[in-house]
């Protein structure tokens, strides 16, 4: 076998892993000593138990059995002295029938009481047994409950007798039995109490007539008769039956020749015998092995406990002797036996909860020994982890140890200072990068150097663009508190020897005793000072070397001035807290350029068409008050809503753009006032038209005139002419302004307008953009002069939808999109059944719901933003599905998405500053609402919230003209 190598490197573990696996052993060791040594006491007291219960069992069955035999032999001699046992005749002897049956009656375990005479004559009362042999046997009468067998000897013949009477010896039947030869004097109760002069008992048979286990007990009388009673041992077998101590325990009564006296299970200890008679079965017969291994040995036979095998299980056995006192001693034996398994069930339980317990100890332990052996190798593991930090960050201190080597414990105690000191600048950066809000920023900055400076008060003060500082806090321990007036603002013309001011200009920090007298006027909104205090002046820079302000700190009366240590860890923190102030105030300047860009946005578009007015800037006022309401209501559906500062954000932003994308809106569509107007109104054109045919019905009355013709009719005919264009264009003018809808009658006189020509003798395709031009080839040009009708639908008038104007793909939009992107047609728009907008219009207006969420989502918001394109996007949306752009459901909208929708509505409604249409009051723009919310246009319970919020009249009051405040009764709404 190969030497192993010399330099071949030991495998090495830390110490805590020595001592964790330590602990681990020695806990798992003592968890399995205890289990075992508390499964074998557990078992050992269980069984203990088990034969005190078994040596209890014994007694009750010996105390039962002495019962039975001590009342029965009572009983026998009581009854050989009454006058039955004298009787010569059925009749006299039927005269002790009560007796024997109250003898009876009072004890149940007597089945049958008798006497016999030395003539051979027997009488004999018993119970009729209530079983299906017994009836068959003797078919008693159905009432029959006392049966009274009689022999007697009448004129040398011995008659036989069955009498049965009913539970009150009312005599049922008289049969006459001539096959009952029974003979009292053959029967061995017989011959035995004739040998004795007190009572006698035999050994337990089995009664024929009830099939039952017992013993007879007899006694002689001195003219020959003999008193016996049956006892039965039925009474012991509901007594084994009784006390079996576990489900498959086995209790038997065993005889003085091995024969099973009672059992559980009574039937199984009779069997039938070749020659009709009745016996009782031995221990092998029974069918009970444990019995019959526990009986085997006959070494068991003494008051003792065994432990047993039998068919692959063990058993716990016990043998009690039980002494019937009497002629004729005799000794039983109570044979008991149960299962281990069954009797040590609770100590398997204990040792199995006992073995968890140990696991779940290991499971706790095992944790907490490796805590504990961390714990324990910590000092050391301490030092190296410190030395690898003091490497990488270039100190020479480490952390208290608790080590009793003096060298370890003084190293260790320098580094803990240096890691207390880097701990508390770390933990103070993080609190100065957590914090947003820069008011709270500035209380964090001079709280915490006050207390890390252990200071009594302090002050920040901030440099201005000017250069002067100015006080924004001032803290006094560990609080900010509010000044009673303000700090004055420090010039470094004014006050060049300020502690502030020197540290400014110098950029390094002043540390320096200041008397009363400049203290009180420098400071005397902070505190009086009655003695000169000594004041730390910390510069706060930037990046770039820049003043950003100065950390005033004033130091207790007699307090030390800070060490270099202390010094340099405050200068440190200055340095951060200047980083964290110069972020903040971007961030706070970025928001604020943030916020100018989308006020110019919203602003543009309200000053781009005066039909928005200042919707853009109402909405979010409407918006936030809806809100508010919102996270006030303290029941409802929204008692449990809240906002944080980022939501209150992201709905801001999203109100004040939720109209972004009217930029993207063609002015001339979004203030289309009249039918034909485009960039301009085309009505004018018609005007043209209709002129030039004026002109040429003025010009063939001066050419008829001319040519000779009636002056005067055909002056007629121009006139007629005259006032015919004068009417059609006044109904061309009407139609144009879509004031009201146009009926069929009007639509046809205008296709028959529309039917007149003019003549155009000038070129239309000259001094024409490119993209006109372009459209006005896709026909032939018509050879001048052309005629041309008076309104028309033109090619030219058709603006097809390329692809840059169909609908965006992936954003989720659900909307008709017209084929074309304008129809200018001059008979189409005129024609249009209401307003002024065609199908194309239309949709080019709400469009711009499309393009704000288009323009939206590909901003950059951040994390906490994201949710703008979503709340600005939904004030078109219905809660039934049926709105725009997405058909969205009220469950696929936030609440805030439905809040939009109200108020832009709300404001749209009520906007006095459109010129298409005056605002509605209160009650008019409330009752449209309602009428919207019944038919799922808006929400239900933002609109009862609406209203019991009373954020419908907090607006009103802020933005609505003093008529449109008229009295509403929203109960009627909701």
């Amino acid at each position: 076998m190969p030497k192993r190598s010399a330099d071949k490197p030991i495998r090495r573990y830390p110490l805590h892993i020595h001592i964790a696996w330590l602990f681990i052993l020695l806990i798992v060791v003592f968890a399995a000593a205890n289990t075992w040594y508390n499964d074998r006491q557990a078992s050992r007291m269980l069984l203990t138990a088990s034969r005190t219960l078994f040596n209890q069992i014994g007694a009750q069955t010996a105390e039962r059995l002495d019962n039975l035999y001590r009342n029965a032999g009572t009983s026998v001699d009581l009854l050989a002295n009454t006058q039955l046992l004298h009787a010569q005749s059925l009749q006299q002897r039927l005269h002790s029938l009560p007796y024997l049956q109250q003898l009876l009656r009072n004890q149940p375990a007597l089945t049958a009481a008798y006497a016999g005479y030395a003539n051979g004559d027997f009488f004999l009362l018993r119970r009729v047994p209530d079983n299906a042999t017994f009836r068959k046997t003797y078919t008693p009468p159905l009432q029959a409950r006392w049966l009274l067998q009689s022999i007697e000897t009448l004129d040398g013949q011995r008659e036989g007798r069955f009498l049965y009477y009913d539970d009150q010896l009312r005599l049922l039947e008289n049969r006459l039995q001539p096959d009952y030869r029974y003979d009292p004097r053959t029967r061995a109760w017989y011959a035995a109490a004739r040998l004795h002069d007190g009572h006698i008992f035999t050994e337990p048979y089995v009664f024929f007539t009830t099939r039952e286990p017992g013993a007879t007990f007899a006694r002689q009388v001195p003219d020959g008769a003999v008193a016996g009673i049956d006892v039965t041992l039925a009474q012991v077998s509901q007594l084994l039956r009784q006390k079996s101590i576990t489900a498959h325990s086995e209790l038997a009564l065993i005889g003085p020749h091995g024969n099973v006296l009672a059992y559980r299970e009574p039937d199984k200890i009779v069997r039938p015998e070749a020659d009709g008679s009745l016996s009782l079965v031995g221990i092998a017969e029974l069918g009970v092995p444990a019995i019959a291994a526990l009986m085997g040995d006959r070494s068991h036979y003494a008051d003792a406990a065994a432990t047993l095998h039998v068919e692959g299980e063990d058993w716990y056995g016990y043998v009690a002797r039980i002494a019937v006192d009497g002629p004729g001693d005799q000794l039983l034996h109570l044979a008991m036996a149960a299962p281990q398994r069954e009797l040590l069930a609770d100590a398997r339980q204990l040792r199995f909860q006992t073995m968890l317990i140990a696991l779940i100890l290991l499971a706790v332990a095992v944790p907490v020994a490796m805590w504990f052996s961390r714990l324990a190798s910590r000092p050391i593991q301490a030092l190296i982890n410190q030395a690898r930090a003091i490497q990488a960050m270039r100190f020479d201190t480490a952390v208290e140890t608790g080590s009793v080597i003096l060298e370890i414990h003084e190293l260790a105690h320098s580094m803990q200072q240096m890691q207390a000191t880097i701990e508390q600048f770390r933990d103070i950066g993080d609190a100065l990068a957590d914090e947003r809000d820069f008011d709270q920023l500035l209380a964090r900055i001079l709280t915490e150097t006050v207390q890390m400076a252990q200071a009594q008060s302090g002050i920040v003060y901030l440099t201005e663009p000017d250069g002067s500082l100015h006080a924004r806090q001032a803290c006094q321990q560990d609080q900010c508190i509010l000044l009673s007036q303000p700090l004055p603002v420090l010039h470094l013309a004014s006050d060049p020897l300020h502690p502030a001011l020197l540290a400014q200009t110098s950029g390094q920090t002043w540390i320096g005793q200041i008397e009363t007298g400049p203290l009180n006027t420098w400071f005397h909104p902070l505190q009086r000072f009655g003695q000169p205090r000594t004041l730390v002046a910390i510069p706060l820079s930037n990046r770039q070397a820049q003043s950003v302000g100065v950390l005033l700190l004033f130091l207790a009366d007699g307090q030390a001035e800070p060490g270099l240590t202390r010094m340099a860890l405050l200068e440190a923190v200055s340095g951060t807290a200047a980083v964290a102030l110069e972020t903040q105030r971007l961030i706070q300047e970025q928001q604020a350029l943030l916020e100018s860009f989308i006020q110019l946005v919203a602003g543009a578009i309200d000053a781009k068409s005066p039909y928005t007015g200042g919707h853009c800037q109402r909405v979010p006022e409407l918006a936030r008050m809806l809100a508010e309401a919102a996270c006030a209501a303290r029941d409802g559906p929204y008692a449990d809503f809240a906002m944080n500062e980022e939501e209150w954000q992201a709905l801001h932003i999203a109100a004040w753009l939720h109209d972004c994308g009217k930029v993207t809106t063609p002015e001339y569509v979004v203030d289309k006032a009249t039918r034909l107007e485009t960039l301009y109104d085309r009505i004018h054109e018609i005007r043209t038209r209709f002129e030039v045919l004026k002109r040429d019905a003025e010009i063939a009355y001066w050419q008829g005139v001319a040519q000779g013709g009636d002056k005067a009719a055909l002056a007629e005919i121009r006139d007629q002419m005259l006032a015919t264009l004068d009417r059609e264009f006044a109904l061309v003018a009407r139609s144009n302004q879509g004031g009201e809808g146009m009926d069929a009658a009007d639509v046809d006189q205008l296709q028959q307008i529309a039917q007149r020509q003019w003549q155009r003798t000038l070129d239309d395709r000259i001094g024409l953009s490119h993209e006109e031009l372009t459209r006005k080839q896709a026909v032939p040009p018509a050879p001048l002069p052309a005629t041309e009708n008076l309104l028309a639908d033109k090619p030219e008038h058709l603006f097809e939808r390329g692809p840059r104007d169909q609908l965006p793909q992936g954003h989720g939009f659900v909307m008709d999109v017209p084929a074309l992107l304008y129809n200018r047609g001059e008979l189409h728009n005129l024609c249009l059944g209401r307003g002024t907008l065609t199908a194309e219009e239309r949709y080019k207006i709400n469009e711009h719901i499309i393009q704000t969420i288009v323009m939206l989502e590909k901003l950059p918001f951040p994390r906490h933003l994201r949710n703008v394109p979503e709340i600005a996007a939904g004030h078109h949306e219905k809660m039934d599905g049926t709105g725009y752009p997405r058909r969205l459901t009220r469950e696929q909208m936030s609440p805030l998405a439905r809040m939009m929708a109200i108020a832009d509505i709300f404001e749209a409604l009520t906007a006095v500053d459109r010129p298409y249409k005056q605002g509605k009051t209160l009650s008019e723009a409330l009752a449209i609402m309602a009428r919207m919310r019944s038919d799922g246009h808006i929400d239900a319970e933002l609109f009862e919230l609406f209203l019991r919020g009373g954020v419908y009249l907090h607006y009103a009051k802020v933005f609505l003209r003093p008529e449109q405040l008229d009295a509403v009764d929203i109960t009627q709404y909701l």
